[in-house]
Parts: C-alpha cells; structure tokens; sequence
C-alpha cells in the first residue's frame, strides 16, 4: 500500500508540476484580469468511505504540499494571488471505499470555480490547472 501511495504522490506532484509548465497555453474560460490579484482557494471532495490523503496546490512555480490529510474533503487556505500570476495548480490524492468510488478536485478564483478534475476507483488521483 505504501508502494501504491508513493507513486500515487509522484503522478500527482508531477501533473501539478506540469501544469506550472504549461502556463503559457490558452484557456477558453472567462478568464479573470491577470493585471490584478486574486483570491485562490482549491477544494476537494472524495465519495463517502474514502479517505484524502494528500494535496499538491499552488500558484505559478509555488507549490505547497498538504499530508497527513483525513476525511472525505479538503479546503485549502485562500491564497492571494497578485497579479501578473499565470496558474493555478491543484493536485489531491485518495483511497477509495471501492472500485466505483470519486474524487473531484475544485479551483476557484474570486469565489468562482474555474476548473474542475475527477477520478474513479480505488485509488484515487485527480488533478486541475487554471491559466489566467
């Protein structure tokens, strides 16, 4: 299980280490200002009987590592982001009840969610990125 944790942990840091990458892409969102802050909160939520363990998030080429996480959801702190920032980064991980249990992971930039990534099984790895 360990095994399975650690290279659940290496997918999720690298996705959100790629999205940092890819900040230059174009997004089709109703994109915010990037010439003014914003406030950034990430969120996760795991079907019922599984347990989050562990979240990847931040902006640009900052990322924070959340461990030790219990329970169905996660709510990062709010994160001001000033302007000029290009991404926003989520990555969570999880063990699932079972085969057909889900995680969803949520950005929200100025208390409106932007981007959203799920997955399915019993181990369980969703991620998201925003570019501004």
């Amino acid at each position: 299980m360990t095994k399975v944790l650690k290279g659940t942990f290496l997918l999720v840091a690298t996705t959100v280490l790629l999205g940092f990458a890819t900040a230059c892409s174009s997004d089709d969102d109703d994109q915010p200002n990037p010439a003014t802050s914003h406030k950034i909160v990430f969120k996760a939520e795991a079907s019922t009987g599984s347990d989050i363990n562990i979240a990847v998030y931040g902006i640009d080429g900052n990322a924070t590592t959340a461990t030790s996480l219990t329970g169905t959801t996660w709510t990062s702190p709010e994160i001001t982001a000033p302007s000029g920032t290009l991404t926003a980064n989520v990555g969570v991980n999880a063990v699932g009840a079972n085969a057909s249990s889900t995680l969803k992971v949520q950005i929200y930039v100025d208390g409106e969610l932007k981007k959203e990534g799920t997955s399915s099984g019993q181990s369980l790895s969703a991620s998201a990125n925003y570019n501004f």
